[in-house]
């Protein structure tokens, strides 16, 4: 094999099409454009969506959703996971350093999921009903 014999698969490299190059084409007077209108025209363009001056169905339907700027600042945090922390008093630089709650947390919420069994001083941080009266339950202290 030599380089001068290098082709192509057959089919995989189409001839582009060439249009108004008369009647035989195909392609020749209109070009493939059809008759008139704005698509016919030389730089006849429309955003994606136009409908012709109609109020386009993106803008016809309701907005829907919300994303909340705090959801970013705020860590939800297990119950049971207030014990992985040796420290005398768990607050959000302490589960920062155990690597529980992500680095640009300023609020860290703590839902009851899991048990808990060890008393553990909390400060600062933010429960769940269930979650307070579980961590009350196990001899647990809660400071705001």
């Amino acid at each position: 094999m030599k380089l001068n014999d290098l082709k192509p698969a057959p089919g995989s490299r189409t001839a582009r099409k060439r249009v108004g190059r008369g009647i035989g084409s195909g392609y020749g007077k209109t070009g493939g454009r059809g008759h008139k209108g704005q698509h016919s025209r030389a730089g006849g363009y429309h955003k994606v969506g136009f409908e012709g001056g109609q109020m386009p169905l993106q803008r016809r339907l309701p907005k829907v959703g919300f994303h909340s700027r705090k959801s970013a600042e705020t860590a939800v945090l297990r119950l049971h996971e207030l014990a992985c922390v040796d420290s005398g008093v768990v607050d959000i630089d302490a589960l920062k350093k155990a690597g529980l709650v992500h680095a640009a947390a300023k609020r860290v919420k703590v839902i009851l999921s899991g048990k808990i069994e060890a008393a553990v001083k909390t400060k600062g941080l933010v429960f769940t009903a269930g979650a307070k009266k579980a961590v009350e339950d196990a001899g647990g202290s809660i400071q705001d």
